[in-house]
């Protein structure tokens, strides 16, 4: 990957609805070979696809709550299921496996306290293994980012 590409990727991050030819114009290639490699980033994996960014409280998910979860054994067994189980939540957002106290780290949307209640109940229990469950709300946002920085 090199400079040419990335500007690719950083425009497509910052509007991922470009044309091909306002593409191309804001990152000084003509559209053919931009195609080329917008193609080649796509097939190759690096663009993993596309997707619209929702503002989670005007869709009905005002609450983000980030969930640290302790395991009590970490065995192959015990790891593959509770990230199998992670896998399937849709309330779960992103799962980050850390360094430190907690073994993961999750960032969790729901409509209300009393869904994030249901969700520990009738999920987050469900799941074998776990030891223990941390939580923080987020009561504002600062900055969220889906744009790389420039290197």
């Amino acid at each position: 990957m090199d400079d040419k590409d990335r500007q690719i990727i950083w425009s497509l991050q910052k509007d991922g609805r470009l044309s091909n030819q306002e593409l191309s114009e804001q990152v000084a290639l003509s559209p053919s070979p931009c195609l080329r490699r917008l193609r080649q980033l796509e097939e190759s994996g690096v663009i993993k696809g596309y997707t619209a960014i929702v503002d989670e409280e005007m869709y009905g998910l005002p609450i983000t709550a980030f969930v640290r979860i302790r395991l009590e054994r970490h065995s192959e067994q015990a790891i593959a299921t509770f990230e199998r189980r992670v896998r399937a939540i849709d309330e779960i957002q992103d799962c980050y496996v850390m360094t430190g106290e907690v073994d993961y780290l999750l960032r969790v949307i729901v409509g209300s306290l009393k869904e994030y209640e249901a969700f520990v109940r009738q999920q987050l229990h469900a799941i074998e293994g776990v030891a223990g469950i941390d939580t923080s709300f987020a009561y504002g946002t600062v900055k969220k980012s889906t744009v790389f920085p420039k290197i």
